[in-house]
């Protein structure tokens, strides 16, 4: 019976804890910060790396992994005759997804591969459950349509406290949805069609406080809502108080809260926050 192994890359948010115990194979991005270039793994951390940006002179620069390191791993993982899903990040915030595609073309293994069109922890929530399948020895054809029903039912809400980072980067354009000259306003957008579409802007923190109370109402009317997660990038007190809220108002959900990676981090800056959640 062919075995199914699973990989994601380094913009895939969970508890690395995860990653061992079910086998993940994550390909890391690389950051480069003052000519420095930092592999986007466990060694780089999320602490030090808003530590490392703050200081930056410019915006780092993230770069997706090479198209060989992505063939060398899928030849590696075939060899005992396994099948491979390679599922990423969006097409709107990197070219990874493209690099495996081209990758799974080189290589002898069997590999499907999938874009997201989510990131973080929202892109975890299909990562996670599909190496749970593997592991229980499920194939290829069992897993994929469990997770594209995932990634269909996934939605990612991002909150930015600036818009900087996102324009340098080449993101997102001056011209699209809101921005209009004002880069240090809040922003709602949602992650939707490899496209991030502008909800609502604001002032001060009580922009986010007011779509939060939009947000809570949403997962109330969601039905088979399956799991909750907020991630951030900076100080976590504030989003932790909102992962509490969500806790008493679903205590039957598992609501998870990580700091997000270097890659994601990137783009959005410090401040940030993503909350996100699937049903089925």
């Amino acid at each position: 019976m062919r075995k199914l192994k699973i990989v994601t890359d380094s913009s895939c948010t969970m508890d690395p804890k995860l990653i061992n115990q079910l086998e993940i194979n994550v390909v890391p991005l690389s950051v480069m910060i003052n000519d420095t270039i930092y592999t986007d793994d466990e060694t780089l951390g999320a602490e030090k790396f808003m530590t490392l940006m703050a200081s930056a002179k410019d915006l780092p620069k993230t770069s997706q992994p090479p198209i060989g390191k992505f063939a060398e791993l899928y030849d590696e993982l075939g060899e005992d005759g396994s099948d491979v899903l390679s599922i990423h990040m969006t097409k709107a915030l990197s070219g990874t997804v493209e690099a495996a595609r081209q990758a799974s073309q080189l290589s002898k293994t069997h590999v499907v591969v999938i874009d997201s069109d989510t990131t973080d922890q929202a892109l975890s929530f299909a990562v996670i459950k599909a190496a749970e399948l593997a592991q229980a020895g499920q194939s290829l054809e069992e897993v994929l349509p469990v997770v594209e029903n995932i990634l269909a039912h996934t939605k990612l809400y991002i909150g930015l406290s600036s818009l900087e980072n996102l324009v340098k980067g080449g993101r997102i354009s001056r011209a699209q949805g809101m921005l209009s000259s004002f880069l240090n306003m809040r922003v709602v957008m949602e992650l939707k069609n490899a496209e991030l579409v502008p909800l609502i802007k604001g002032r001060g923190n009580k922009t986010f406080s007011k779509w939060f109370e939009g947000f809570k109402e949403e997962l109330n009317q969601t039905p088979n809502l399956k799991q909750v997660a907020i991630s951030y990038a900076g100080d976590a007190e504030p989003w932790q108080k909102y992962a509490d809220v969500l806790r008493e108002a679903f205590p039957q959900v598992n609501v998870t809260i990580f700091h997000t990676t270097p890659v994601i981090a990137t783009h959005t800056g410090s401040g940030a926050f993503a909350m996100m959640y699937y049903s089925e």
